[in-house]
């Protein structure tokens, strides 16, 4: 695909002299300035603060697709993804899935039951910090058919970067307010919106809840993300050889035997 200037430059010049712009505003207009770079299926903007549920800002999706991508994902499984880790180790730039992913995502059990759903062949974040330790993820995703992005794509799009990142501070700043009032406003909503508003929270408790250790909850919960066994024994210092003791020991104190009942343990948990 041909670099479009003259669409880039449209979507840009919209901008110029707007003090401010709304949610669907801006994020439209980040489309279309993508857009004029590359080909992509779906954009979606996350806003991630610690372990709270993530605000989602702009998607393109349809109401189906929206379930699946949004809905489903606020509801827990964002705490396994790997976009979400690293907004919270709150690196900027732009990266593939592929290279933050764990040594096993694409084999884990989160892999096989919910992103595989999602029906995408790659997808690039652009992570922008902004303030009150919230960190911004603006999301170009392909599905299977239309196949990843290119080298030379890619590198475009890091070319890009400093300027989206401009743009976002600018535009989608002061966001601790809409996190502040998804927690405080909870009595006002259903039971089932009250509960995934506080996942992050719950997450603390589900493994503690279970009946585990500290050090077993820091192993399952690098398991569930997608690292072997050698990779958390790397991350927590660790022998590989103890990861697998403790590894075998959750097993036996929760009844299961896979890692399949671990995540629906997990998500029930959850809710």
């Amino acid at each position: 695909m041909n670099t479009d200037l003259e669409a880039l430059f449209r979507a840009f010049a919209g901008t110029i002299g707007r003090p401010a712009m709304a949610d669907a505003e801006f994020g439209e207009t980040f489309r279309q300035m993508m857009a004029a770079l590359v080909g992509f299926d779906y954009v979606v903007v996350f806003a991630y603060r610690g372990k709270e549920r993530p605000i989602a800002l702009y998607s393109t999706f349809g109401s189906e697709e929206h379930v699946i991508f949004v809905s489903l994902y606020q509801a827990g499984p964002y705490l396994l993804d790997p976009f979400y880790h690293t907004a919270r180790e709150r690196r900027t730039g732009a990266f593939r899935m592929r290279e933050l992913a764990p040594d096993r995502f694409f084999s884990s059990e989160y892999y096989r039951t919910y992103y595989v759903q999602t029906g995408l062949a790659e997808e690039i974040g652009f992570f922008v910090t902004v303030d009150q330790d919230i960190t911004i993820v603006l999301s170009l995703m392909r599905r299977q058919e239309t196949g990843p992005f290119s080298t030379t794509e890619f590198e475009l799009l890091k070319r890009a970067e400093p300027l989206v990142a401009s743009m976002v501070r600018h535009y989608w700043s002061g966001l601790a307010i809409r996190f502040d009032a998804q927690l405080h406003n909870r009595p006002r909503r259903s039971r089932k919106s009250r509960a995934t508003s506080t996942v992050g929270s719950q997450a603390d408790t589900v493994w503690r809840d279970l009946n585990l250790t500290a050090r077993e909850a820091s192993i399952i919960d690098l398991v569930l993300q997608g690292h072997s066994s050698e990779s958390v024994g790397l991350k927590l210092a660790i022998t590989t050889g103890t990861v697998k003791v403790h590894r075998r020991n959750v097993y036996r104190k929760l009844g299961i035997s896979s890692q399949t009942q671990l995540l629906a343990m997990y998500l029930k948990n959850l809710s």
